[in-house]
């Protein structure tokens, strides 16, 4: 392991916990997770390595408490939603603060403590002149980790990302379960889904061999799909399949505008938007990040059948009469 001591930011949602796992299976010493609330991170306190920290990364003088002996940082923070910004404005505040104004206050950190590794996890789409908030403010973000030459800094752009426990799949299976028709905006867009397996050994690799130095790499899996194709797939894989109606753009942002006001936000109109662009990458993984990428139809039908992880064990202790 190149880097042994690791500050992963974001680290304890759904790609975080991939990423924490497998840096601390590869041997890094220490891998640090601040978290808000212990209870969104206790599921990592079972690898000996890991140590969590509450704590606000927001707040500059808490952010710097974390850098003692850090020699990387990863930074995985995401948002899906935000309020809408004043007229004119590319993005608006939730975007702000957790894509651009963070990301600014790691890199100052990291200068200050003498940091120079940074791995910061984008989206594929990102786009200054994107037509949604949230790939334009993907873009300020990159440009932010990206600016200072004296940071080893690699982006990684991963499309949507699947595997157990993701909120997209999982949503669209739920979704065909309680409804008899699934009305769908933007049903022709096209995604190509990375497994967040996949997405979490990117990771790894660039903090152990020493690759990507102010580069960005898309990640992508091997296969396109349309959204409809997806949602159809999610509710195949679930064992509830349901017809789907493909809305109009007019029908799709009405939809839209209420699910965004609904609790949970399913949807929102910056949803809609980022898809009226391929989410596809322009070349196949890079090879020097030497993953084969996962096919969704290889992991997505147990974990939407679902066979979680602890399911399996349960059942292996079964079969051994244990």
């Amino acid at each position: 392991m190149a880097y042994n001591n690791i500050l992963i930011i974001g680290g304890s949602g759904f790609i975080g916990s991939q990423v924490v796992a497998q840096l601390a299976r590869s041997g890094a010493s220490r891998v640090t997770v601040p978290t808000r609330r212990y209870e969104s991170s206790k599921h990592l306190l079972v690898m000996p390595t890991v140590r969590t920290v509450i704590t606000d990364v927001h707040d500059e003088t808490a952010l710097d408490g974390l850098f003692e002996g850090v020699d990387a940082v990863v930074n995985l923070v995401g948002i899906l939603q935000s309020r809408r910004g004043p007229a004119g404005s590319a993005y608006g505040p939730d975007f702000a603060r957790a894509h651009v104004a963070l990301p600014q206050k790691i890199v100052a950190a990291c200068l200050r403590h003498g940091v120079q590794r940074l791995v910061h996890i984008s989206a594929l789409g990102a786009d200054a002149e994107a037509p949604s908030m949230y790939l334009r403010s993907k873009a300020a973000g990159e440009a932010v980790v990206l600016a200072d030459h004296a940071l080893a800094t690699t982006v990684l752009r991963p499309s949507v990302v699947f595997g157990e426990q993701d909120h997209f799949l999982n949503m669209f299976a739920a979704l065909q379960k309680y409804f008899p028709v699934l009305p769908l905006g933007s049903a022709g867009a096209r995604f190509q889904p990375v497994y967040v397996g996949d997405v979490a050994q990117a990771v790894v690799t660039l903090l152990q061999a020493h690759i990507g130095f102010g580069k960005t790499y898309e990640l992508a899996g091997p296969q396109i799909y349309t959204l409809a194709q997806l949602v159809q797939l999610a509710g195949s894989y679930a064992g509830h399949a349901r017809p789907i109606i493909a809305l109009p753009p007019l029908l799709a942002t009405l939809q839209a505008f209420c699910l965004e006001h609904l609790p949970g936000q399913l949807m929102s109109r910056d949803n809609l938007a980022s898809m009226q662009i391929d989410n596809v990458a322009a070349a196949p993984l890079a090879a020097e990040l030497g993953i084969v990428p996962t096919a969704l139809e290889q992991v997505a039908p147990r974990y939407l059948a679902g066979i979680n992880s602890q399911q399996q064990l349960d059942a292996y202790r079964r079969n051994a009469h244990r």
